[in-house]
Parts: structure tokens; sequence; C-alpha cells
């Protein structure tokens, strides 16, 4: 029975770390999405994002704001949605790239090198993609932004995964025993 659950746990990880990417792709094709959208549509969804927000902070907040209102406030905040934006797609997406690495092993300042490579070298290929999309074009403050962004999420992830490590998932860990401990008889 014993070598039969080694065998099952052996099986899941086998089959269940490689799919650890997944959500990674997932982000990378979201954010492939968006940027292919038109000026028109990228803007309107912006705008619309913005209503979302305001709305709810006037409700939480119980500010008062009249519909005409929250609309125009929508318009003139539209720049901060947008980068608010492109700052937390890409703070997600370091993570759902971080945290496979780190399953696989990655540790330490290799996986912020390794980690913020892959990220920053998408948001560059994510805003040459714009470069081919109507009314759009590429911008090197929204790499900066992207970095910021995923390097934001690769502490997150670092934190997240030594804290886990140290605590919750302490006794998962391999445990070492010493190689002079004498056992008494």
């Amino acid at each position: 029975m014993k070598y039969f659950l080694l065998y099952i746990k052996q099986t899941l990880r086998f089959v269940l770390k490689p799919l650890s990417f997944v959500p990674a792709i997932i982000m990378m094709c979201l954010i492939f999405n968006f940027s292919g959208q038109d000026a028109d549509t990228s803007s309107q969804l912006s705008y619309k994002v913005g209503v979302e927000v305001l709305t709810m902070t006037n409700d939480v907040l119980d500010r008062g704001w009249s519909p005409s209102h929250i609309r125009e406030l929508s318009s003139l905040y539209q720049l901060y949605i947008r980068k608010a934006a492109h700052f937390s797609e890409y703070l997600l997406l370091a993570i759902t790239v971080a945290f496979p690495l780190y399953v696989y092993g990655l540790r330490g300042f290799p996986l912020v090198i390794f980690a913020g490579m892959i990220c920053v070298g998408y948001a560059y290929l994510d805003e040459y993609h714009q470069s081919f999309v109507s009314g759009r074009s590429p911008s090197y403050k929204d790499v900066a932004i992207d970095s910021a962004g995923a390097l934001t999420g690769i502490i997150i992830t670092r934190i997240v995964s030594w804290t886990g490590m140290n605590t919750i998932f302490r006794p998962l860990a391999n445990k070492k025993t010493p190689k002079n401990k004498k056992h008494k008889k």
C-alpha cells in the first residue's frame, strides 16, 4: 500500500508540475488579446472599467456622485486606469510565471532574473505587437510600467513562497538529518 501511494504521488507530480505553467500561458493570451484591440475598442473598455470602479467607490465611500459625474471622472482618469491595467496585467503575469519556476527549483536571484527576463521580454513583444494595431503605437513608458508590475509580482511570489516553505509547507519539505547523530540503545 505504501508503494502504491508513493506511485500515485509521483504520478500526480509528473502530470501536474508541467500544468503549473498553464496560468502563465492564459495570462499571455489575455494580454495579447487586450493589446490586439484597436484604439477605439481599448478606450471604450478603459472608460467602462473606470465607470464601474468609480461607481463601486461611490457606493462604498458614499460620496454622493451622480452618474454624469462618475462618467466625467472616468474620462478624466482614463490614462491612470490604462496604466494601472498595464501594471496589474504584468504583476499577474509575473506571479503566474514565477510560481512554476519556483516549483521547478529556481530560487533567489536567479528566479528574479529569469522570470523578469520572460516578463520584460513579453512586454517588449507586446508593445511591438501594438505597432501593427490600428490607432495604437508602442511605448517605452508602457514597457517600464509593465516591468515595474512584473518586478512587484516576482517579489510577491518570493515572499509568499519563502513564507510558505518556512511555515505551513515546512512539514512537506525534505527534512535533513545530521550525519553525526548516534542512536542510543
